[in-house]
């Protein structure tokens, strides 16, 4: 594949990731969930966190976009390719949620898709075992990030519930094959750095 098609391919991807909900081969988690009447306040407030975590899929298609570019092993990127489209079902399903909810997306999503797919490319650049070990600490945090979303969404709320767990189900099992195919631990600092990044991140699209 030339430079050209991987181009073409790369903006597909960014606009799909940006305007255009994807279906995935899973029929979403929630599908057989009732929805819950809760009060304006209280969907205002799971709307914001839905807000959060579609975020967090933009940035997760743009990061898997820019490791796969530079990653050089076949049967990894493949692997990142595969993890690449369960985060984009994610995409879709909080983007649904969020609309049920009377929400809105981020309008800072376009920077955040651009702010990762460089992260991700600098990360492949430095090598398959600290590209995989980038990726595998990223789903640790979000997982992480994830549950303490699952403490705040009132358990009536059993149709954002099932989204946010299965997430958490595929996030953690992302992580465990990026260790699988020979990510390594990052340094203290890098771990540091990325939680703080991470937590611009969610408090700004909260809010904006």
């Amino acid at each position: 594949m030339n430079r050209q098609d991987q181009f073409i391919i790369g903006l597909d991807r960014a606009l799909r990731a940006l305007f255009v909900e994807t279906p995935g081969l899973r029929p979403p988690p929630f599908e057989q969930e009732p929805e819950a009447d809760l009060r304006p306040e209280t969907r205002r407030r799971v709307a914001a966190l839905m807000r959060v975590n579609h975020a967090g899929e933009v940035c997760a298609q743009a990061l898997y976009q820019g490791q796969a570019l530079t990653a050089r092993d076949p049967g990894n990127r493949a692997e990142l390719e595969k993890a690449a489209q369960e985060e984009m079902e994610h995409l879709a399903w909080t983007g649904q949620r969020i609309r049920e909810l009377g929400g809105r997306k981020s309008f800072l999503n376009p920077f955040w898709y651009a702010g990762a797919l460089g992260i991700g490319m600098l990360a492949g650049k430095c090598g398959e075992k600290w590209n995989l070990g980038f990726l595998a600490e990223t789903e640790r945090q979000v997982a992480a990030h994830l549950q303490g979303h699952l403490e705040q969404i009132p358990e009536e709320d059993a149709r954002s519930r099932a989204i946010v767990r299965q997430m958490q189900a595929d996030e953690t099992r992302h992580a465990e094959t990026a260790l699988r195919l020979g990510g390594v631990a990052l340094p203290k600092a890098a771990r540091g750095l990325m939680r703080f990044c991470a937590k611009v991140m969610t408090k700004t699209a909260c809010r904006i």
